[in-house]
Protein backbone atom coordinates (compact mmCIF):
# COMPACT_ATOMS: atom_id res chain seq x y z
CA UNK A 1 0.00 0.00 0.00
CA UNK A 2 2.79 2.33 0.48
CA UNK A 3 4.37 1.45 -2.32
CA UNK A 4 1.31 2.51 -4.50
CA UNK A 5 1.30 5.71 -2.96
CA UNK A 6 4.46 6.50 -3.67
CA UNK A 7 3.97 5.52 -7.43
CA UNK A 8 1.47 8.46 -7.21
CA UNK A 9 1.68 11.38 -8.93
CA UNK A 10 2.32 14.43 -6.28
CA UNK A 11 -0.55 14.93 -4.63
CA UNK A 12 0.06 18.88 -3.79
CA UNK A 13 3.38 21.20 -3.51
CA UNK A 14 3.98 19.98 0.02
CA UNK A 15 4.02 16.33 -1.28
CA UNK A 16 6.57 17.13 -4.10
CA UNK A 17 8.61 18.68 -1.10
CA UNK A 18 8.43 15.49 0.25
CA UNK A 19 9.28 13.31 -2.82
CA UNK A 20 12.69 15.06 -2.44
CA UNK A 21 13.37 13.89 1.01
CA UNK A 22 12.04 10.01 -0.52
CA UNK A 23 14.76 10.74 -2.87
CA UNK A 24 17.40 12.31 -0.89
CA UNK A 25 16.76 9.54 2.02
CA UNK A 26 17.83 6.29 -0.86
CA UNK A 27 20.92 8.14 -1.12
CA UNK A 28 22.22 8.70 2.40
CA UNK A 29 25.02 6.74 4.23
CA UNK A 30 23.74 3.43 5.16
CA UNK A 31 25.37 3.56 8.43
CA UNK A 32 22.87 7.14 9.43
CA UNK A 33 20.34 6.53 12.20
CA UNK A 34 16.69 7.10 10.70
CA UNK A 35 16.78 10.46 12.49
CA UNK A 36 20.47 11.60 11.21
CA UNK A 37 19.16 10.74 7.83
CA UNK A 38 15.54 13.24 8.19
CA UNK A 39 18.47 15.75 9.34
CA UNK A 40 20.56 14.96 6.24
CA UNK A 41 17.63 15.35 3.97
CA UNK A 42 15.87 18.43 5.38
CA UNK A 43 19.66 19.98 5.30
CA UNK A 44 19.83 19.33 1.42
CA UNK A 45 16.47 21.47 0.66
CA UNK A 46 16.42 25.05 0.23
CA UNK A 47 13.65 27.07 2.51
CA UNK A 48 13.00 28.51 -1.59
CA UNK A 49 11.50 24.97 -1.68
CA UNK A 50 8.69 25.24 0.60
CA UNK A 51 5.18 25.96 -1.24
CA UNK A 52 4.12 29.90 -0.85
CA UNK A 53 1.89 30.91 1.87
CA UNK A 54 -1.45 31.55 1.20
CA UNK A 55 -2.14 34.95 -0.37
CA UNK A 56 -3.88 35.87 3.10
CA UNK A 57 -0.91 34.85 4.64
CA UNK A 58 0.97 37.13 3.04
CA UNK A 59 -0.47 40.34 4.51
CA UNK A 60 1.02 43.80 5.61
CA UNK A 61 0.27 45.92 7.63
CA UNK A 62 1.83 49.44 7.91
CA UNK A 63 2.99 50.88 11.45
CA UNK A 64 0.52 54.20 10.71
CA UNK A 65 -2.77 51.69 11.22
CA UNK A 66 -4.80 52.19 14.14
CA UNK A 67 -5.00 49.14 16.32
CA UNK A 68 -8.42 48.70 15.98
CA UNK A 69 -8.18 48.31 11.90
CA UNK A 70 -5.24 45.79 12.91
CA UNK A 71 -7.63 43.48 14.33
CA UNK A 72 -9.71 43.71 12.41
CA UNK A 73 -7.11 42.96 9.08
CA UNK A 74 -5.90 39.98 11.38
CA UNK A 75 -9.31 38.81 12.35
CA UNK A 76 -10.39 38.90 8.67
CA UNK A 77 -7.60 37.26 6.93
CA UNK A 78 -7.99 34.38 10.40
CA UNK A 79 -3.87 35.13 10.82
CA UNK A 80 -2.48 35.17 14.34
CA UNK A 81 0.36 37.76 13.06
CA UNK A 82 1.26 40.46 10.06
CA UNK A 83 4.79 42.09 9.07
CA UNK A 84 4.39 45.79 9.73
CA UNK A 85 5.94 47.93 7.33
CA UNK A 86 7.31 51.63 7.76
CA UNK A 87 5.83 53.85 5.84
CA UNK A 88 8.47 56.34 6.03
CA UNK A 89 11.34 53.99 4.93
CA UNK A 90 12.17 54.82 1.28
CA UNK A 91 11.59 52.66 -1.32
CA UNK A 92 15.08 51.54 -2.06
CA UNK A 93 15.38 49.91 1.93
CA UNK A 94 16.65 47.01 2.76
CA UNK A 95 14.44 44.61 4.42
CA UNK A 96 15.73 45.33 8.05
CA UNK A 97 14.60 49.09 7.38
CA UNK A 98 11.60 48.28 5.62
CA UNK A 99 9.93 46.63 8.62
CA UNK A 100 9.60 47.50 11.66
CA UNK A 101 8.93 44.41 13.35
CA UNK A 102 6.04 41.67 13.35
CA UNK A 103 2.32 43.00 15.24
CA UNK A 104 1.19 40.04 17.22
CA UNK A 105 -2.28 39.25 18.42
CA UNK A 106 -0.61 38.70 21.86
CA UNK A 107 1.11 42.39 21.38
CA UNK A 108 -1.95 43.77 21.34
CA UNK A 109 -3.46 41.61 24.23
CA UNK A 110 -0.79 43.59 26.24
CA UNK A 111 -2.18 46.77 25.45
CA UNK A 112 -5.65 45.41 26.22
CA UNK A 113 -4.32 43.55 29.64
CA UNK A 114 -3.06 47.50 30.62
CA UNK A 115 -6.21 49.18 29.41
CA UNK A 116 -8.20 46.58 32.09
CA UNK A 117 -6.45 47.29 34.75
CA UNK A 118 -8.66 49.43 37.26
CA UNK A 119 -7.24 52.93 39.20
CA UNK A 120 -5.70 52.54 41.96
CA UNK A 121 -2.53 53.98 44.29
CA UNK A 122 -0.12 51.27 42.92
CA UNK A 123 -1.54 51.68 39.82
CA UNK A 124 -2.18 55.38 38.45
CA UNK A 125 -4.36 55.79 35.21
CA UNK A 126 -2.11 58.54 34.42
CA UNK A 127 -0.63 56.75 30.92
CA UNK A 128 1.90 54.92 33.01
CA UNK A 129 0.42 51.28 32.02
CA UNK A 130 0.09 51.72 28.02
CA UNK A 131 3.43 53.08 28.25
CA UNK A 132 4.76 49.72 30.22
CA UNK A 133 2.50 48.30 27.79
CA UNK A 134 4.16 49.65 24.72
CA UNK A 135 7.90 48.90 26.37
CA UNK A 136 6.73 45.47 26.23
CA UNK A 137 6.88 45.22 30.03
CA UNK A 138 4.53 42.63 32.08
CA UNK A 139 3.29 44.79 34.83
CA UNK A 140 2.70 43.39 38.07
CA UNK A 141 -1.06 43.00 37.05
CA UNK A 142 -0.07 40.34 34.13
CA UNK A 143 1.79 38.35 36.90
CA UNK A 144 -1.05 38.42 39.81
CA UNK A 145 -3.78 35.97 39.62
CA UNK A 146 -7.32 36.85 39.08
CA UNK A 147 -10.14 35.27 40.98
CA UNK A 148 -13.76 35.41 40.57
CA UNK A 149 -13.51 38.60 42.54
CA UNK A 150 -12.02 40.36 40.16
CA UNK A 151 -14.27 39.94 37.46
CA UNK A 152 -15.58 42.98 37.86
CA UNK A 153 -12.70 44.46 35.21
CA UNK A 154 -14.54 42.47 32.92
CA UNK A 155 -18.02 43.48 33.20
CA UNK A 156 -20.46 42.44 29.97
CA UNK A 157 -19.87 45.92 28.48
CA UNK A 158 -15.78 46.52 28.99
CA UNK A 159 -15.12 45.39 25.76
CA UNK A 160 -17.80 47.13 23.77
CA UNK A 161 -16.60 50.70 25.93
CA UNK A 162 -13.15 49.85 25.27
CA UNK A 163 -13.42 49.65 21.57
CA UNK A 164 -15.26 52.60 20.69
CA UNK A 165 -13.11 54.76 22.80
CA UNK A 166 -10.30 57.18 21.21
CA UNK A 167 -7.88 55.60 22.44
CA UNK A 168 -8.43 52.30 20.72
CA UNK A 169 -9.29 54.14 17.79
CA UNK A 170 -6.51 56.20 17.50
CA UNK A 171 -3.37 53.95 18.96
CA UNK A 172 -1.34 53.52 16.07
CA UNK A 173 0.29 49.53 15.47
CA UNK A 174 3.92 51.57 15.53
CA UNK A 175 3.09 53.13 19.08
CA UNK A 176 3.65 49.28 20.65
CA UNK A 177 6.60 48.30 18.91
CA UNK A 178 8.07 47.97 21.91
CA UNK A 179 5.85 45.04 22.18
CA UNK A 180 7.30 43.04 19.30
CA UNK A 181 9.12 39.86 19.80
CA UNK A 182 11.73 40.90 17.40
CA UNK A 183 13.19 44.37 15.93
CA UNK A 184 12.07 43.58 13.26
CA UNK A 185 12.52 40.03 13.23
CA UNK A 186 15.02 36.79 12.61
CA UNK A 187 14.42 36.23 8.40
CA UNK A 188 15.63 33.43 6.50
CA UNK A 189 17.07 33.92 3.41
CA UNK A 190 15.94 31.48 0.31
CA UNK A 191 19.38 29.91 0.80
CA UNK A 192 18.32 28.63 4.32
CA UNK A 193 17.79 25.20 4.52
CA UNK A 194 14.83 23.52 5.56
CA UNK A 195 16.73 21.89 8.67
CA UNK A 196 17.17 25.35 10.17
CA UNK A 197 13.77 26.48 9.25
CA UNK A 198 12.49 23.21 11.59
CA UNK A 199 14.73 24.10 14.15
CA UNK A 200 13.71 27.55 14.21
CA UNK A 201 10.14 26.44 14.45
CA UNK A 202 10.63 24.15 17.50
CA UNK A 203 13.41 24.43 19.46
CA UNK A 204 14.05 27.97 19.34
CA UNK A 205 10.32 28.01 19.62
CA UNK A 206 9.36 30.55 16.60
CA UNK A 207 5.74 29.98 15.33
CA UNK A 208 6.50 31.43 12.24
CA UNK A 209 9.46 32.61 10.11
CA UNK A 210 9.44 35.08 7.47
CA UNK A 211 11.54 33.85 4.23
CA UNK A 212 13.24 37.48 2.69
CA UNK A 213 14.44 38.08 -0.60
CA UNK A 214 17.53 40.41 -0.06
CA UNK A 215 17.76 41.52 -3.62
CA UNK A 216 14.23 43.19 -3.41
CA UNK A 217 14.29 43.52 0.77
CA UNK A 218 10.97 42.31 1.11
CA UNK A 219 9.38 39.25 2.52
CA UNK A 220 9.11 36.50 -0.18
CA UNK A 221 6.88 33.85 2.08
CA UNK A 222 6.16 33.54 5.36
CA UNK A 223 6.43 29.37 6.97
CA UNK A 224 4.38 28.74 10.19
CA UNK A 225 3.84 25.66 12.42
CA UNK A 226 0.63 24.82 10.46
CA UNK A 227 2.15 24.79 7.64
CA UNK A 228 5.05 22.29 7.99
CA UNK A 229 2.27 20.32 9.46
CA UNK A 230 0.18 20.14 6.33
CA UNK A 231 3.00 19.59 4.64
CA UNK A 232 4.05 16.36 7.22
CA UNK A 233 -0.09 15.11 6.51
CA UNK A 234 0.28 15.88 2.86
CA UNK A 235 3.49 13.27 2.61
CA UNK A 236 0.99 10.45 4.45
CA UNK A 237 1.95 7.29 1.84
CA UNK A 238 5.83 7.96 1.65
CA UNK A 239 7.85 5.42 2.89
CA UNK A 240 9.96 7.96 4.61
CA UNK A 241 7.22 9.49 6.44
CA UNK A 242 5.56 6.28 7.21
CA UNK A 243 8.84 4.84 8.91
CA UNK A 244 8.86 7.92 11.23
CA UNK A 245 5.01 8.16 11.06
CA UNK A 246 3.83 4.73 12.57
CA UNK A 247 5.73 5.04 15.91
CA UNK A 248 3.50 5.81 18.45
CA UNK A 249 3.14 9.22 20.56
CA UNK A 250 4.75 7.37 24.05
CA UNK A 251 7.60 5.80 21.57
CA UNK A 252 8.71 9.41 20.27
CA UNK A 253 8.46 10.89 23.85
CA UNK A 254 5.20 12.43 23.65
CA UNK A 255 3.72 14.66 25.66
CA UNK A 256 6.73 16.19 26.64
CA UNK A 257 4.98 17.97 29.29
CA UNK A 258 3.24 16.62 32.17
CA UNK A 259 -0.43 16.70 34.02
CA UNK A 260 1.04 19.00 36.44
CA UNK A 261 2.85 21.43 34.27
CA UNK A 262 -0.43 22.18 31.89
CA UNK A 263 -1.06 25.92 32.62
CA UNK A 264 -4.99 26.13 33.20
CA UNK A 265 -7.50 28.53 33.93
CA UNK A 266 -10.79 27.72 35.78
CA UNK A 267 -14.38 28.62 34.29
CA UNK A 268 -15.17 31.01 36.92
CA UNK A 269 -11.92 33.09 36.26
CA UNK A 270 -12.06 36.35 34.14
CA UNK A 271 -11.62 35.21 30.93
CA UNK A 272 -8.72 38.12 30.80
CA UNK A 273 -7.04 35.75 33.03
CA UNK A 274 -6.55 33.21 30.70
CA UNK A 275 -4.61 35.61 28.21
CA UNK A 276 -2.65 36.63 31.25
CA UNK A 277 -1.12 33.21 31.62
CA UNK A 278 -0.49 32.92 27.89
CA UNK A 279 1.02 35.85 28.03
CA UNK A 280 2.79 35.16 31.26
CA UNK A 281 3.48 31.25 30.66
CA UNK A 282 4.64 31.78 26.56
CA UNK A 283 1.88 29.40 25.31
CA UNK A 284 -1.03 29.44 22.60
CA UNK A 285 -3.63 28.27 24.37
CA UNK A 286 -4.97 26.42 27.59
CA UNK A 287 -7.89 24.28 28.72
CA UNK A 288 -10.89 25.73 30.78
CA UNK A 289 -11.62 23.30 33.86
CA UNK A 290 -14.69 23.05 36.37
CA UNK A 291 -13.70 23.44 40.27
CA UNK A 292 -13.97 19.92 40.02
CA UNK A 293 -11.35 19.07 37.75
CA UNK A 294 -13.54 18.59 33.86
CA UNK A 295 -11.83 19.53 31.05
CA UNK A 296 -15.39 22.01 29.86
CA UNK A 297 -13.17 23.73 26.71
CA UNK A 298 -10.02 25.41 25.25
CA UNK A 299 -9.44 29.33 24.79
CA UNK A 300 -6.51 30.02 22.33
CA UNK A 301 -4.38 32.79 21.74
CA UNK A 302 -5.91 33.66 18.55
CA UNK A 303 -9.77 34.03 20.10
CA UNK A 304 -9.12 37.24 21.71
CA UNK A 305 -10.32 38.57 18.54
CA UNK A 306 -13.43 37.94 19.58
CA UNK A 307 -13.45 40.33 22.89
CA UNK A 308 -12.68 43.21 20.17
CA UNK A 309 -14.62 42.34 17.00
CA UNK A 310 -17.74 41.14 18.82
CA UNK A 311 -18.13 42.91 21.57
CA UNK A 312 -21.52 43.08 21.77
CA UNK A 313 -22.43 39.23 21.98
CA UNK A 314 -21.73 39.56 26.40
CA UNK A 315 -24.36 41.95 26.93
CA UNK A 316 -26.14 39.33 28.81
CA UNK A 317 -23.32 38.54 31.24
CA UNK A 318 -22.67 40.44 34.75
CA UNK A 319 -19.21 39.61 34.17
CA UNK A 320 -16.78 37.82 31.21
CA UNK A 321 -15.82 34.72 33.07
CA UNK A 322 -13.87 32.18 30.81
CA UNK A 323 -17.22 30.51 30.64
CA UNK A 324 -19.56 32.93 29.86
CA UNK A 325 -16.66 33.55 26.74
CA UNK A 326 -16.75 30.12 25.95
CA UNK A 327 -20.22 30.68 25.54
CA UNK A 328 -20.95 33.38 23.99
CA UNK A 329 -18.39 33.03 21.36
CA UNK A 330 -19.85 29.64 20.67
CA UNK A 331 -23.19 30.92 20.13
CA UNK A 332 -21.74 34.11 17.81
CA UNK A 333 -20.22 31.20 15.42
CA UNK A 334 -23.11 29.19 15.35
CA UNK A 335 -25.58 32.22 14.53
CA UNK A 336 -22.71 33.59 11.56
CA UNK A 337 -22.11 29.95 10.17
CA UNK A 338 -18.90 30.36 11.26
CA UNK A 339 -16.27 27.13 11.34
CA UNK A 340 -13.87 27.42 14.37
CA UNK A 341 -12.50 24.81 16.70
CA UNK A 342 -14.27 26.50 19.35
CA UNK A 343 -17.33 25.13 18.72
CA UNK A 344 -15.87 21.29 18.95
CA UNK A 345 -15.53 19.56 22.01
CA UNK A 346 -12.28 18.81 23.67
CA UNK A 347 -9.70 17.14 21.14
CA UNK A 348 -8.00 14.79 22.99
CA UNK A 349 -6.11 11.25 21.60
CA UNK A 350 -3.86 8.75 23.53
CA UNK A 351 -0.25 8.29 24.15
CA UNK A 352 -0.97 5.16 21.87
CA UNK A 353 -1.97 6.72 18.65
CA UNK A 354 0.39 7.07 16.09
CA UNK A 355 2.43 10.05 14.84
CA UNK A 356 0.65 9.88 11.75
CA UNK A 357 -2.70 9.64 13.10
CA UNK A 358 -2.12 13.34 15.46
CA UNK A 359 -0.66 14.70 12.09
CA UNK A 360 -3.66 14.19 10.34
CA UNK A 361 -6.13 15.15 13.26
CA UNK A 362 -4.44 18.49 14.07
CA UNK A 363 -4.16 19.59 10.02
CA UNK A 364 -7.66 18.35 9.20
CA UNK A 365 -9.23 20.41 12.24
CA UNK A 366 -6.96 23.26 11.67
CA UNK A 367 -5.88 22.96 15.35
CA UNK A 368 -2.90 24.13 17.36
CA UNK A 369 -2.57 21.42 20.10
CA UNK A 370 -4.24 18.42 21.58
CA UNK A 371 -4.70 17.22 24.86
CA UNK A 372 -3.53 13.49 26.11
CA UNK A 373 -6.15 11.68 27.92
CA UNK A 374 -6.08 8.26 29.78
CA UNK A 375 -8.97 5.81 29.14
CA UNK A 376 -10.69 7.48 32.35
CA UNK A 377 -10.50 11.13 29.97
CA UNK A 378 -8.14 12.37 32.68
CA UNK A 379 -5.51 14.58 31.75
CA UNK A 380 -1.97 13.51 31.02
CA UNK A 381 -0.61 16.04 28.86
CA UNK A 382 -0.52 18.40 25.92
CA UNK A 383 0.80 17.71 22.44
CA UNK A 384 1.24 21.00 20.27
CA UNK A 385 2.73 21.56 16.52
CA UNK A 386 5.79 22.71 18.29
CA UNK A 387 6.39 19.18 20.26
CA UNK A 388 5.94 17.64 16.75
CA UNK A 389 8.18 19.30 14.87
CA UNK A 390 10.55 18.51 17.87
CA UNK A 391 9.86 15.05 17.48
CA UNK A 392 10.71 14.93 13.23
CA UNK A 393 14.58 16.52 13.42
CA UNK A 394 17.17 17.20 15.73
CA UNK A 395 19.69 20.17 16.42
CA UNK A 396 23.41 18.76 15.99
CA UNK A 397 26.32 20.34 17.52
CA UNK A 398 27.46 23.56 16.82
CA UNK A 399 25.15 23.83 13.92
CA UNK A 400 24.10 27.39 14.39
CA UNK A 401 27.38 28.87 15.38
CA UNK A 402 27.07 32.74 14.85
CA UNK A 403 23.94 32.70 13.35
CA UNK A 404 21.69 34.63 15.72
CA UNK A 405 25.25 37.06 16.01
CA UNK A 406 24.77 40.01 14.53
CA UNK A 407 21.72 39.32 12.70
CA UNK A 408 19.27 41.96 14.16
CA UNK A 409 19.37 43.81 16.89
CA UNK A 410 17.21 42.11 19.46
CA UNK A 411 15.37 44.75 22.29
CA UNK A 412 16.60 43.27 25.81
CA UNK A 413 13.61 41.53 26.66
CA UNK A 414 13.30 39.09 23.48
CA UNK A 415 13.91 35.37 23.18
CA UNK A 416 14.92 33.12 20.51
Amino acid sequence: MVMAATEESPRSPEAKVGMQVEDLWDIQEPQLSPTEKLNACFESIPVSAFPPAPSHQGIEIKSDCSLADAVQILAEHKILSAPVVDVDAPDHASWIDRYIGIVEFAGIVVWILHQSEPPSPRSPSDGSALAAATNGVISPLEQQVLGPESAAATSGNFFETLTSSELYKSTQVRDISGSFRWAPFLALQTSNSFLTMLLLLSKYKMKSIPVVDLGEGKIENIITQSAVIHMLAECAGLQWFERWGTKTLSELGLPMMSPASIVKVYEDEPVLQAFKLMRKKRVGGIPVIERGGKAVGNISLRDIHFLLTAPEIYHDYRSITAKNFLTAVRNYLEKHEEFSPMLSNMITCKKDDTIKDLILMLDSKKIHRVYVVDNDGNLEGVITLRDIISRLVHEPRGYFGDFFDGVLPLPQNSRV
